[in-house]
């Protein structure tokens, strides 16, 4: 069956409706709460901070022949890094979601508090990773290895899709999310720990965690990429989390 039904005829005069009633960008310090607050015709521009997890050598998982197992590993990894990314976010979370074998988050982070907050998600699921890979272990099920990725900057969101479709979403225009999705890639990679940060989302992080810990920064690497630009990468864990693993995660 031919594919004829496009009247780009008509279509042109809708086209035409988006470009001319697209009307404000609001600059704000947070994004809008309530997601009605986005339309056809604004856009918003605010402080975003996103986080990738982005699987390494899923190729290789992927290409396996037992699709049991493969199930398995990938609902372990999505399913507890989406609850890790999700809980106790008040009304900061602005999208989740998941991109071929990564999975992602975009905040809307007005406050350094709110960066920080992102960064001791991604020390969570770094440490996280520890505890699947053992019970994959106890399963001969195949273990896997992750790198996150964050960065933050002002970012602009808008609604894009078509109007009374049901079919839209919030498109994130600006570095973070591009920038996060991108470093993500270089974790557990190539003599990179884990955790990779942008140059902004770092510097804005670091003076949080020196409150707390006055040697924070020996915890990071700074290294330059000619692509990214900046980056620091470390292998940040949560003790208390990560020393009931090693002591056999008993209840």
């Amino acid at each position: 069956m031919e594919f004829k039904t496009y009247d780009y005829k008509e279509r042109k005069k809708k086209v035409e409706e988006i470009l001319d009633n697209t009307d404000s960008v609001n600059e704000v310090e947070k994004f809008p709460s309530n997601d009605d607050s986005f339309t056809y015709t604004n856009a918003y521009k605010a402080w975003a901070g996103a986080i990738f997890v982005d699987l390494r050598d899923s190729t290789t998982l992927f290409s396996g022949d037992n699709d049991l197992e493969i199930a398995k590993v990938i609902r372990g990894f999505t399913s507890e890094i989406i609850e890790i990314l999700r809980v106790d976010t008040d009304d900061q979370l602005k999208e989740i979601g998941i991109r071929g074998d990564c999975v992602y988050a975009v905040y809307s982070t007005p406050k350094k508090k709110d960066i920080f907050d992102i960064a001791n998600r991604a020390f969570h699921i770094n440490t996280y990773m520890k505890m699947l890979n053992k019970l994959l272990s106890n399963r001969n099920l195949p273990k896997i290895t992750a790198g996150i990725g964050l960065a933050c900057k002002p970012t602009l969101a808008v609604k894009a899709g078509r109007k009374s479709s049901g079919i839209h979403n919030l498109v994130w225009i600006g570095e973070s999310v591009a920038k996060a999705a991108k470093l993500s890639d270089l974790g557990n990679k190539d003599g990179n720990d884990p955790i990779v940060m942008s140059n902004i989302f770092y510097n804005n992080y670091i003076s949080k965690q020196e409150e707390t810990n006055k040697n924070a920064k020996d915890w990071w690497a700074m290294d330059t990429d000619e692509n990214y630009g900046t980056y620091y990468h470390g292998n940040v864990i949560k003790t208390d989390f990560n020393n009931w693993i090693k002591d056999g995660m008993n209840e």
